[in-house]
């Protein structure tokens, strides 16, 4: 069990953000994210496009943004732990909250701050019967190391850069290259870029890869392993590929998942909040970003920025009961020094 001042629900921009603010008023936080690293939508849905509204940046990336809140929270120590979700939050009765988390870890903090955006982002399956019993033995959302595929038969679903880009990989990979690698998607046509798109062809053109088009419709399985995929191409014919190894790179979807059982007041699936200190209808559960509702919101980074500088400080009233919560600026404030590590000797 580990015990903390609040947990941080969310690795995106906000939620970064979120630490940040709660540093500078010296409550110590972790951050929980089901995404094998941060930078939350930023990262995984346009990590190279650019950004032209963030506060005092022209503009920057996904991958920019979220490197260069990392850095500022750096000076704090904050705690990541990534790769889980929340699966249970329970109150307790001395007014503390304990979570659960999906890899087993367990805290217990005095304060809740839900960062998950529009939810969870989870790997999209390929939806077809049995497959499941695949997952992480022979079917992956995320390409294993090189050398584990190296002589097999693979199958890659997928269409966007991602997976263009990790197909390519595969066969350009030098002496541990799969045996056969075939790109399957429903159409002859890709959300990657022209590039990707031209090198993915004359891959092709080179025997170096095959293209299907073509949708799964059921597995082929042997003495407990999968041996391969049945398919129904553009013309309705059933085509049939042998496969040891299938890499589903589909992309991400969100989901609110267990947050939605939480009693919470909800609105349309998001969490209700009051504009003071954008607490949810659970006195101690904040909620910031894409996650919230309330009049007048507008889903910007900036103003989830805004909502959760109020949170840490609503948070700190109720953390130190009795004590003035001081605001401070980092400009001057030689104690804001120290904890930045900017301290003037």
């Amino acid at each position: 069990m580990i015990e903390t001042d609040a947990v941080v629900i969310g690795a995106g921009p906000v939620g970064l953000f979120q630490a940040f603010q709660l540093g500078l008023l010296e409550i110590g936080a972790h951050i929980v994210d089901a995404l094998p690293a941060p930078g939350g939508q930023c990262v995984e849905l346009y990590p190279d496009k650019p950004i032209y509204d963030i506060p005092g940046i022209r503009v920057c990336s996904g991958h920019e943004l979220a490197d260069r809140l990392l850095e500022q929270i750096r000076p704090f120590g904050t705690a990541l732990h990534l790769g889980q979700t929340i699966v249970s939050l329970q109150p307790q009765a001395d007014g503390r909250f304990a979570l659960h988390t999906s890899a087993g870890m367990r805290f217990l903090c005095r304060a809740v701050f839900i960062a998950a955006g529009v939810g969870a982002f989870q790997p999209k399956p390929l939806k077809v019967d049995g497959i499941e019993l695949f997952v992480d033995r022979q079917v992956f959302h995320r390409a294993p190391a090189q050398a584990a595929l190296a002589g097999q038969q693979v199958l890659v679903f997928g269409d966007d850069e991602q997976a263009l880009s990790d197909t390519l990989g595969l066969i350009e990979a030098g002496d541990a290259v799969p045996a056969s690698v075939t790109l399957v998607h429903r159409r002859d046509a890709f959300s990657a870029t022209p590039d990707t798109v031209a090198r993915m062809r004359q891959a092709c053109a080179d025997g170096r890869l095959r293209f299907v088009a073509a949708q799964p419709v059921g597995i082929d399985v042997a003495d407990g392993r999968l041996t391969g995929l049945q398919l129904i191409d553009a013309d309705g014919k059933p085509v049939g590929l042998p496969a040891d190894t299938v890499l589903v790179l589909l992309g991400l979807s969100p989901r609110l998942g267990p947050i939605a059982d939480w009693g919470l007041a909800m609105s349309r699936r998001q969490l209700v909040v009051d504009t003071a200190q954008f607490q949810t209808s659970v006195a101690g559960i904040h909620a910031v970003g894409d996650i919230n509702t309330y009049a007048g919101k507008r889903k910007l980074i900036v103003c989830g920025f805004h909502e959760a500088t109020l949170a840490a400080y609503g948070a700190a009233q109720r953390l130190r009961p009795g004590q003035a919560v001081l605001q401070q600026y980092t400009t001057t404030s030689p104690r804001l020094h120290q904890l930045l590590g900017v301290a003037r000797g």
